[in-house]
């Protein structure tokens, strides 16, 4: 057991690092599934399986499943005709399966189902002849996917409160809005809100597009960020939903930093700090949590609680190909 205190070598006794761990935290219920579809797919066509884009933005996620035997590319004309591909978690647009299927490849869809669930609203928004006002990160692959499953023209994108009042559409012109899952819950509550000002007639999808993870991710922080001198997050600089959770612990008023893992950390960093917060997003295994941990004992006696504001039991089924 650790001491209650631990001394420099200058002598000098520094207190316990408290360290709060938010929960939920890491994985959810799409980024297990997507990795398990590529890990099961290796298992059942053996190496090597192609991945478009990464499966998931986490590079310790990534390299591994390159070891497995995981090739990763951008794009459809990178994978030879007679070998497996996986579309990633963040989905495709219709495109890249048409092509797949007039190739004659073997493709699996690992795509989350709650974002596969934003595109089938799409589809049905564009069937009844409404203009889809689209909230999200232009680039992020989420975006292009969502909004290449509808003709071009269909789908206009806004990321900020600014954007809505840049809008051309009228006031009794059919529209509708859908957002991106990984999106900070209050900025997109602050867009909505100015997209049914100025549309009233704006119709909203019948549940929020936003993820349970992110939300609950998001909560999480919030929770136990007031408490903190300092927040870490694991995660990604391309993954939208820890950019989200860093900016959630700014808001408040709280140094946070975005780590990929504890490699990254910097001991100066901790001058001052007597508590910390760590998180992790939703592509970032449990493994790198425990690094940091490991990281941060060897510089101080930590003590560790956990600050839990909802438990997840999701879990989303495999695709049939790989379960028959």
């Amino acid at each position: 057991m650790n001491a209650p205190f631990q001394e420099t070598r200058d002598g000098n006794v520094k207190p316990p690092l408290v360290v709060l761990i938010a929960a939920p935290r890491g994985f959810c219920a799409g980024v297990d599934r997507a990795i398990d579809i590529v890990e099961k797919s290796i298992e059942r066509f053996g190496a090597p399986v192609y991945v478009r884009h990464e499966i998931v933005h986490n590079r310790f996620v990534v390299d591994g499943l390159r070891e497995k035997g995981a090739i990763f590319v951008e794009e459809l004309d990178e994978v030879p005709a007679d070998a497996p591909v996986v579309f990633s978690a963040h989905g495709v647009p219709k495109a890249v399966p048409a092509e797949a299927e007039r190739r004659k490849m073997i493709y699996l869809d690992a795509t989350c189902p709650l974002v596969s669930k934003v595109h089938r609203q799409a589809e049905r928004l564009i069937e009844k002849g409404r203009h889809i006002i689209f909230i999200g990160h232009e680039g992020h692959p989420e975006v292009i996917g969502t909004m290449g499953q509808v003709a071009e023209g269909q789908m206009t994108l806004v990321e900020t409160v600014e954007d809505v009042a840049q809008l051309s559409f009228g006031a009794k012109d059919d529209l509708s809005f859908l957002t991106q899952t990984t999106l900070s819950v209050d900025d997109t509550a602050e867009i909505i809100a100015a997209l049914k000002a100025r549309f009233p007639d704006i119709l909203a999808p019948r549940a929020e597009d936003i993820c349970y993870a992110t939300s609950n991710r998001q909560e999480a922080v919030k929770a136990m960020a007031a408490s903190c001198d300092l927040v870490l997050v694991i995660g990604a600089p391309n993954s939208s939903n820890s950019l989200r959770l860093v900016e959630v612990a700014e808001r408040m008023g709280i140094t946070s930093k975005l780590i990929g893992r504890a490699s990254d950390i910097e001991h100066d960093w901790f001058d001052g700090v007597g508590t910390l917060g760590l998180t992790a997003g939703a592509s970032a295994p449990e493994v790198l949590v425990r690094e940091v941990i490991a990281k941060l004992e060897e510089w101080r006696t930590v003590e560790e609680q956990q600050i839990r504001t909802a438990d997840e039991k999701m879990i989303f089924k495999l695709p049939r190909e790989l379960t028959e």
